[in-house]
């Protein structure tokens, strides 16, 4: 499947809450869900009652547009997340948080989770000394994400950096904004874990 290249202030809208996929347009009074909280399209003002599966695909869809994860992709990291021990739905936000792109943008080097793949995709990220140009690379506890050298004195960092360095960080990370880096201290439990997903709906979506 095609990576989705409209407007993303739609997919806030169909799922009834802010995804904060625009970055700082998110927090102001421009935000879409704001402006107009009714779902995109003719019908979109319309009544509807969700059956049970509309429920659990709503909770999919919202989960998997939050962090800019592909259909396939996502049913991926199901499946890996059932097969971990621990509860599945758990495994499954763990998974995606952990991912290189998500960990970026909430270390603050990143104003979206778009951004953050896109900065991520052109080399700027290193791991552990290597760079990594993977979005969807998997972090462990105890590695270190940082800003390639050669990246750092961009004025496109500077400006990211003083803009979000006031932003809180999870506990579960030590953001250094000294060398511009991040280590994973480890790997966040559910109570860490800021999403407006319920995980349970996922998981009885693909029990099925």
């Amino acid at each position: 499947m095609a990576r989705y290249t409209g407007a993303v202030c739609r997919q806030c809208r169909r799922e009834g809450q802010k995804l904060f996929l625009k970055g700082e347009r998110c927090y102001s009074d421009k935000c879409s869900v704001g402006v107009r909280a009714y779902a995109p399209g003719q019908h979109g003002q319309g009544r509807k009652k969700s059956s049970e599966y509309g429920l659990q695909l709503r909770a999919k869809q919202t989960a998997r547009r939050f962090y800019g994860v592909q259909e396939n992709q996502f049913h991926h990291y199901f499946e890996i997340a059932e097969r971990k021990q621990g509860v599945t739905g758990d495994n499954l936000l763990q998974i995606l948080e952990s991912r290189l792109d998500n960990v970026v943008y909430r270390a603050r080097f990143a104003s979206s989770r778009a951004e953050a793949r896109q900065l991520v995709g052109h080399g700027h990220f290193e791991v552990n000394g290597k760079r990594v140009d993977i979005a969807s690379y998997l972090l462990k506890a105890g590695e270190v994400v940082s800003i390639c050298e050669k990246s750092r004195g961009s004025e496109k960092f500077k400006a990211i950096v003083e803009a979000n360095g006031a932003k809180p960080v999870p506990a579960w990370m030590d953001v250094d904004r000294e060398k511009l880096s991040v280590k994973v201290l480890n790997l966040p439990n559910r109570e860490q874990i800021e999403a407006p997903v319920d995980e349970q709906l996922i998981v009885e979506y693909y029990s099925r």
